[in-house]
């Protein structure tokens, strides 16, 4: 889903992303779409070879030495508020390593984002498509003291170009708590518009969201 809550309002930048190519388990991925088509991968993936970079942020898949960055993301209210609230680190571990296995079961994921000038781990942010999931999402979460930087759309912006370049999406959508206006915001300065209430998958059926999303062309035009 979608979490935080990027203060600073500014237009996307326009990031270098330095893509390799993915690394699969087999030579042939097939990524199911929710409207049923694949996305045929024929080249094999290496994750150990997949880093964006932008001006100011790395991304990379999920690392052990990661998590405690995480707890500190899913321990604070305000940045767990959205992505099913507060976990304590026992919890934490459970949804931590659930990212990285997404990574290896699918061959992407939601990336981990370091802040260059320091090392840290500052939050998650990338494609996002669990089973019944309403659609190719790039979704975002950040620790609390790296909001109003505008990082949120810059490295949400790199995830995107690799999403369609890598994965061959469509479209993108965001997952978003309509009282999120926060990310609302920040999916607005992406360029993605609302497209209606939404619903997830069990259990998860019963919380409130909206669809906010936009096609590949419209993303590139945008981008050109």
């Amino acid at each position: 889903m979608d979490a935080p809550n990027e203060g600073r309002a500014q237009q996307p930048m326009r990031v270098r992303a330095k893509c390799w190519t993915l690394v699969c388990l087999l030579n042939l991925h097939r990524n199911p779409l929710s409207n049923g088509e694949e996305v045929k991968r024929t080249e094999p993936l290496q994750l150990s070879n997949i880093r964006l970079e932008t001006e100011r942020l790395i991304l990379r898949p999920t690392r052990p030495e990661d998590f405690e960055g995480w707890v500190t993301l899913m321990g604070n209210p305000e940045s767990a508020r959205f992505i099913g609230g507060v976990q304590p680190r026992a919890h934490a571990w459970r949804t931590f390593v659930t990212m990285a296995g997404v990574w290896a079961m699918q061959g992407f994921g939601m990336f981990s984002v370091l802040e260059k000038s320091s090392g840290r781990w500052i939050g998650r942010i990338g494609p996002w498509q669990p089973e019944g999931w309403p659609g190719t999402e790039i979704a975002w979460s950040l620790i609390r003291d790296a909001w109003g930087h505008g990082y949120a759309s810059e490295a949400a912006s790199a995830a995107a170009d690799w999403a369609f370049a890598e994965l061959g999406w469509s479209e993108m959508i965001h997952v978003i708590d309509p009282s999120n206006l926060a990310s609302q915001k920040l999916a607005q300065r992406l360029g993605s518009t609302l497209r209606g209430p939404g619903q997830l998958p069990p259990p998860l059926q019963d919380f409130p969201i909206e669809i906010w999303g936009q096609s590949r062309d419209a993303w590139e035009h945008r981008r050109a």
